[in-house]
């Protein structure tokens, strides 16, 4: 399908009256895999590139036995080694790794469209389990390629000051008009094709508390964190400045645990 020329703003979505209330299916064909990645066109990576003033790099990566306890049902990784000839070759291997735990990018068949039972674009269930055709599968990212601006808003530390008893391993919703001030304060424009990358402060919390990490995630399979409120206006903002993916550094992006996951930012 020919890339839209434009793209609706949230409230004309959908743009078909078939397609359930508020939702992006179709915009980029029916048959899509990669929904807002498409807002990644080879201009937009180009003028990305124009952006590198200092060509420093920032690894994202956390640590793969991280976080733990682990959150929200996942296994526990384990780490092997293994040596040959007295040592001089070394190899190493995992079991039990989850993608879904430390750092991982949800692919758009991990959580579907509650209220009609579909995912992305209408795909049944039945389309992306093993036996299924490969619809929306992570590997359709991987093979199209995520080159673009990362913009970053450092809301831990503006919360520092604007909101000393902001607590990230609490159920505390951050909502956009103060993502906008955030960005103000640190002089930050979105475009089109933009990862936003919010830092609400949850892994330098983690960090900071050691081994008693334990003692403030009492309900791992239920964890209670802050992140974005889950709201019309959120769906709205994130949609019409045309992003390409959002991500943060607390376990689900929006606040948890979600009080309604059919209106949550992952329905």
């Amino acid at each position: 399908m020919t890339p839209p020329t434009s793209l609706p703003t949230y409230d004309q979505l959908p743009i078909d009256p078939k397609y359930p209330d508020k939702t992006a299916w179709g915009v980029w064909g029916e048959d899509d895999n990669l929904g807002t990645l498409n807002n990644i066109t080879p201009e937009i990576t180009v003028n990305a590139i124009q952006s590198v003033k200092k060509g420093r790099a920032f690894p994202l990566n956390w640590d793969l036995e991280k976080p733990y306890p682990t959150l929200l049902g996942r296994e526990v990784i384990t780490h092997n080694y293994k040596s040959f000839f007295d040592g001089l070759i070394k190899d190493d291997f995992y079991d039990g790794f989850n993608p879904q735990a430390s750092s991982q990018w949800d692919g758009l068949c991990h959580f579907a469209h509650l209220a009609s039972g579909k995912f992305y674009n209408g795909v049944d269930p039945s389309d992306t389990n093993e036996n299924g055709n490969g619809r929306l599968g992570i590997h359709h990212m991987a093979r199209h390629g995520i080159a673009t601006r990362a913009v970053l808003l450092d809301y831990g530390r503006w919360a520092q000051k604007h909101r000393p008893d902001f607590d990230p391993f609490e159920y505390n919703e951050v909502t956009v008009e103060e993502l906008d001030l955030v960005a103000k304060a640190q002089n930050v424009t979105f475009q089109k094709g933009d990862v936003l990358l919010v830092r609400f402060g949850w892994i330098s919390k983690y960090d900071q508390l050691g081994d008693k990490v334990k003692d403030h995630i009492t309900d791992p399979e239920h964890p209670r964190s802050c992140g974005i409120k889950a709201c019309p206006e959120t769906f709205a903002w994130i949609w019409n400045h045309h992003f390409a993916a959002v991500a943060g550094d607390n376990p689900g992006f929006e606040a948890l645990p979600a009080p309604d996951w059919t209106a949550s930012c992952r329905k």
